[in-house]
């Protein structure tokens, strides 16, 4: 049996591996299975693990031709508790939902495995999907593995599915963003995060929570990984009407053009008061590197605060929530964790007018924004103001990032790529924030921090994987 280092490899390496005979689909199959018994005991990402199934898959892989197969043939890939999969139950990170198997797979699911993706389990998450630190007291908390010390949280909500690639025991996974769950992970991980474009992947057969702001999102290692996967993920499907007028995205093409004559905003000083001195200093580095690329910075004042916009995503938030999850809060001996249970109850004070009212402002701010942010091509922040916290000092009465909502609530795309180590030797990101559909400029823009980082020598992250 080939060793494979799993805890180094890129979704696009694996491919050219698998494709020169270096190693078979059953045999990188079987490292990851090996990797995810010997570690996930400690850092406690995987809900289900689909051992027999995924052996089975890579073997029939390996007979019919392997590579040949398809875009990502082979490659094992997590999917969060959110994705249905046949056979197997959502719980969406709670016991308060049913335990029945699903009797079909979510439609981008699909998508993966028709490529030739081999998916490998399903993945822990904050109870329905409704947190940002990554702490789940029902099901399990999965534990950061850049810290091999102090159990640090991963972030919320795709926690399971950033420690399943960060640790090396998957090549990538699928997450959902309803205001920064993908994008936080990634940052407190070291990963690529991507909230997609709404409508660019569809939702069909993934547990919704508020469907206004509800993305399907990816984890991965390296800005090319996300552009191959979301070329997969993304195109129309008729089970999920948002998706039917998209635009057909290239992912791939401009992925190294640069960003010589881009004009990129930044927020002002008071807006990025949150970010810690340490992050500070590695996103003004990251500013110096795409000024020194040919980008033109330019200073942006959004119409409203963040914490404007926060506020009034979390309302939309909540009534969304309580409308499909409410039968599972309302009862006194639900098993529904108090902080989650809160948040759910609190939309049942929000009637049908208010949430159409609270719709019809949000569609007026995305005018306003819009309006304001011109001839900017992209908007550069932090992605949290903080790298991971220790499990012992979450408080889930605070917000973890004010970075992440507001590109939910304006129908913005973003990505979040590592822009270095903070003095503490953890991870933070940088979040490159673009208009809807041009997630492709988003991924552009963000490969130039991650190609300066390779540069440095800090592409892997020392310490990445290790357990």
């Amino acid at each position: 049996m080939v060793e494979v280092d799993l805890a180094r490899l890129s979704a696009e390496t694996a491919s050219a591996h698998l494709a020169g005979g270096t190693f078979s689909c059953e045999e990188l199959t079987a490292s990851t299975l090996d990797r995810i018994e010997k570690c996930d005991g400690r850092l406690h990402a995987y809900v289900c693990v689909f051992r027999k199934q995924a052996l089975n898959k890579a073997r029939e892989l390996d007979r019919c031709g392997g590579f040949a197969a398809g875009r990502l043939t082979g490659l094992p890939i997590a999917i969060k508790d959110l994705f249905d999969y046949a056979g197997f139950p959502t719980r969406a990170g709670s016991r308060a939902t049913s335990d029945r198997n699903a009797g079909s797979t979510a439609s981008c699911v699909r998508r993966l495995e028709a490529a030739g993706a081999n998916i490998i389990g399903k993945t822990h998450t904050v109870e329905f999907a409704f947190g940002g630190w990554g702490a789940n007291p029902v099901m399990g908390t999965p534990r950061n593995p850049r810290d091999r010390k102090i159990y640090r949280v991963a972030g919320g909500s795709s926690s399971g599915s950033a420690v399943a690639v960060a640790s090396g025991m998957a090549l990538a996974a699928l997450g959902t963003d309803t205001g920064g769950s993908v994008r936080t992970p990634a940052s407190f991980c070291g990963l690529v995060g991507t909230k997609t474009s709404p409508g660019l992947i569809s939702r069909q057969g993934v547990f919704p929570l508020c469907p206004t702001h509800d993305t399907v999102g990816t984890l991965t290692r390296t800005i090319r990984d996300a552009a191959r996967i979301l070329g997969v993920l993304s195109g129309p499907d008729p089970d999920d009407p948002v998706t039917l007028n998209v635009p057909k995205l290239d992912f791939m093409t401009s992925l190294d053009d640069g960003v010589n004559g881009l004009q990129i905003g930044v927020l002002e000083d008071a807006a990025l008061a949150p970010a810690s001195p340490d992050i500070n200093g590695l996103y003004q580095r990251s500013l110096k590197t795409l000024r020194l690329a040919g980008a033109e910075i330019r200073l942006c004042t959004l119409p409203q605060s963040l914490m404007h916009y926060l506020e009034d995503s979390g309302r939309i938030m909540s009534a969304e929530s309580y409308a499909r999850l409410g039968s599972l809060a309302e009862p006194e001996d639900s098993p529904v964790d108090p902080a989650i249970r809160d948040r759910v109850l609190a939309g049942s004070a929000v009637s049908q007018d208010e949430h159409a009212t609270m719709l019809s402002l949000r569609k007026r701010a995305q005018e306003v924004f819009l309006a304001n942010f011109g001839e900017l091509d992209a908007l550069v922040t932090p992605t949290c103001p903080n790298t991971a916290v220790a499990l012992s000092d979450v408080d889930e009465s605070k917000i973890v990032t004010p970075f992440g909502r507001f590109v939910n609530y304006l129908d913005l795309a973003a990505v979040s790529v590592p822009m270095g180590l903070a003095s503490n030797r953890l991870p933070a990101g940088l979040q490159v924030v673009v208009r809807k559909y041009d997630d492709a400029l988003a991924l552009q823009i963000a490969r130039v921090v991650e190609k300066s980082m390779c540069d440095q020598g800090n592409s892997d992250f020392d310490g990445i994987g290790k357990t």
